[in-house]
């Protein structure tokens, strides 16, 4: 029993194994404090050493930026470039349609179409068919004023040309909703001639590419003749017993165009922008006649101590000489006056480009109950004028004549429901009225579209009046009731593909690239040559789909405005970051990155980046590589990190699969001023030969993609 028990433990023997663990751990947490200390001595050396190799890098960055700061300078000379090539094909353009003597106007000049809506209003008794023909040329016209107050830089633009150009294309847009009233009028007159045999009303369908016409005249006034379907086509209407008793016509104008809602405010400049440009140009034009002043003083000088020295030369031999050395005087001022109009065009195209990019502080206007916003939403597909219309007198034959009555207000639309009604119950008697229309086949719904109506007394489109809407988006049916009869329209977010979630940009061929942007709905992909632009694909939710504009090339502006009709919108405004939750960037440093990154398009390709998104407001980051043509597509690309701040680019150590960001240069790499000189670094001769040699047309495209879609802003 006495020898199982536990030895007790004395006093001594406690204070003795406490003294020993003390002793343990002080010695423990000395070789902690050592390791700690030592480590850290490395670590400060490490960083030592790594701020010593950074101060140099950035020393040797300094002391270089100039001479890369001017070789980029050269390299963007293609800007102002292909700006003088624009404007000599806008000059080229007046000077061919003036020589072509084809009848229609010169757009631009207030003469010529003043002159062609006073002739065409003067025309009168004319067909819907003469009116669609005609409206072709008008439409044609009105696209055109539009493109030169889109195309036009905003420093070239005056406010006078705005406001004569924007008066024209609404003069147009009126007049020529004016002659499909009256030429509906004309048809309407005949309506008793056209009745069909057997229901005995008129119905009568025009379609056209710019417009679709139905048009229903009630000859019987069938009270139980209340469904109205056009002949071949799902659209219609419902409509109430006191209608289909009244002396009327429906009308169905549905323009694929939209001349309803208010032209957009042209992008210009502010005056503190203004006085920029202006303030450098004075003292380029100041710092070139200082220089040409030089010049001219030394070779006078040079020229007087010739004479001097040549005094008794002969007089003809003398003559001879004052006429060859006149020679380079005379072609200076050439040049020179040349190098100014390039610094001149330089500076406003940059100064152009930052305004593309500039964000509006605020919404542009005070929103009132249900109206929509035109900044927000879109309209998609046209505008679909519904109109109730007052039968007029119907053409009677009488001895071999056609007699008819004309009323001398013309064409009147027939008020419903009646302003003022006595009977308490007039929801009943006036119910709103079931509309059913076809979607413009070549229009893309990504969620179902909404509907609009337009208050002509405030001007704008609203959702009230409207109800019991259904889409059924295989047959493209859009079924909604209305209040009262007025023009519609289709509506969807503006920003539904945005923010972007990746985007690429490599090269296809000699100044040629494929842009391809993907968002939550679509896969685009465009193609990029010389000033030219094509949807080459696009993809719905992962599938192929059809659409006009593939394989059609159009230049940059058209061809946004192209997609912006077809529901395609990728291209952000001033107030689009008021609706998108965006990655914002400073607009100098995006400007810069997407110059430079246009300029070396033609050989590198480029990629979206997660980390854009974990640096600041002043810096990007994406990836490059080298893409020459004669290489074989790579599963599995290796591609470089960049980060660009505007000033300097440099290659990151970390990559796409890292955990976290880090600002840390990558082993054995520099800082430069361009991303023209970081690619450099590692690229081919065959590279940097392609980028040297690119098209000035083919890299402004490129720029004016990219500055249009902000891919580092919004992705």
């Amino acid at each position: 029993m006495s020898g199982s028990k536990k030895k007790k433990i004395t006093k001594a023997d406690r204070l003795k194994q406490i003294l020993e663990e003390e002793e343990k751990r002080q010695k423990e947490e000395e070789e902690a404090r050592v390791k700690y200390e030592k480590e850290e001595m490395e670590r400060l050396e490490i960083q030592r050493i790594e701020n010593e190799k950074l101060q140099k890098l950035e020393a040797k960055d300094l002391e270089r930026r100039n001479e890369e700061l001017e070789e980029l300078y050269l390299l963007e000379a293609c800007f102002p470039e292909a700006e003088k090539l624009k404007r000599d094909n806008r000059f080229l353009s007046q000077w061919k349609h003036y020589i072509e003597c084809d009848g229609s106007p010169d757009p631009s000049i207030a003469q010529e179409i003043n002159t062609f809506i006073t002739l065409w209003k003067e025309e009168t008794n004319e067909t819907l068919e003469e009116v669609i023909e005609k409206s072709k040329l008008v439409l044609n016209l009105i696209e055109k004023l539009k493109l030169i107050l889109l195309e036009t830089p905003p420093y070239d633009l005056q406010g006078k040309n705005i406001i004569q150009y924007q008066e024209s294309i609404l003069e147009l847009q009126e007049l020529l909703h004016l002659k499909f009233n009256r030429a509906t009028e004309i048809l309407l007159r005949q309506a008793s001639t056209l009745a069909d045999l057997d229901s005995g009303n008129m119905e009568k369908v025009i379609q056209d590419e710019n417009v679709t016409l139905y048009i229903w005249a009630n000859l019987k006034k069938n009270p139980r003749h209340r469904s109205i379907r056009f002949s071949e086509t799902q659209t219609g209407f419902e409509i109430p017993r006191i209608l289909a008793t009244s002396d009327i016509a429906l009308r169905l104008l549905h323009t694929h165009y939209d001349h309803v809602t208010p032209l957009s405010p042209v992008l210009t400049p502010s005056q503190e922008h203004i006085s920029i440009v202006t303030d450098f140009v004075k003292e380029e034009v100041k710092s070139v006649q200082t220089a040409v002043s030089k010049d001219l003083q030394e070779e006078n000088k040079q020229e007087n101590e010739s004479n001097s020295v040549h005094e008794e030369e002969t007089k003809a031999e003398g003559q001879g000489d004052v006429e060859e050395q006149m020679c380079p005087v005379q072609e200076e001022p050439e040049a020179t006056k040349y190098e100014m109009e390039m610094k001149l065009l330089s500076e406003t195209v940059s100064a152009a480009q930052e305004l593309l990019l500039e964000n509006a502080s605020e919404k542009p206007y005070f929103l009132e109950e249900n109206e929509v916003d035109l900044c927000q939403f879109t309209t998609l597909g046209g505008v679909y004028h519904l109109d109730i219309l007052e039968l007029p007198p119907q053409c009677k034959p009488m001895k071999g004549w056609m007699i008819v009555e004309i009323l001398k207000e013309g064409l009147q639309k027939y008020t419903y429901p009646p302003e003022t009604t006595e009977d308490l119950e007039a929801e009943n008697v006036f119910p709103p009225i079931e509309v059913t229309l076809e979607v413009h086949e070549n229009v893309i719904f990504f969620e179902n579209p909404m509907v609009a109506r337009w208050d002509a007394e405030g001007k704008q489109w609203k959702t009230d009046g409207i109800s019991n809407m259904s889409y059924k988006s295989e047959e493209r049916l859009i079924t909604f009731n209305l209040e009262t009869f007025c023009p519609v329209t289709l509506i969807q977010d503006a920003h539904i593909n945005m923010p972007y979630q990746s985007w690429e940009l490599r090269p296809l061929d000699v100044n040629k690239v494929l842009l391809t942007i993907t968002t939550v709905f679509t896969e685009l992909q465009i193609q990029i040559k010389e000033n030219l632009c094509m949807l080459a694909s696009i993809k719905v939710n992962n599938k192929n789909h059809s659409s006009i504009l593939e394989e059609k090339w159009m230049t940059p502006v058209s061809f946004i405005i192209a997609l912006k009709k077809a529901g395609l919108n990728i291209f952000p405004t001033g107030h689009s970051h008021l609706y998108v939750v965006i990655n914002y960037k400073h607009p100098s440093v995006e400007v810069k990155a997407y110059r430079q990154m246009a300029l070396l398009s033609s050989a590198f390709a480029f990629c979206w980046s997660k980390w854009n998104t974990a640096c600041d407001s002043k810096k990007t980051v994406f990836q490059v590589r080298e893409h020459l043509l004669k290489e074989e597509p790579i599963r599995n690309p290796n591609w470089t990190l960049l980060m660009f701040s505007g000033d300097r680019a440099q290659s990151l150590k970390i990559n796409e699969s890292s955990d976290a960001f880090s600002e840390a240069l990558k082993e054995e790499t520099e800082f430069h001023s361009t991303l023209y000189h970081m690619v450099k670094d590692f690229a081919s001769q065959e590279a940097m030969r392609a980028v040297r040699h690119s098209n000035c047309q083919f890299v402004d495209s490129v720029c004016h993609m990219l500055l249009s879609t902000r891919l580092l802003s919004y992705s």
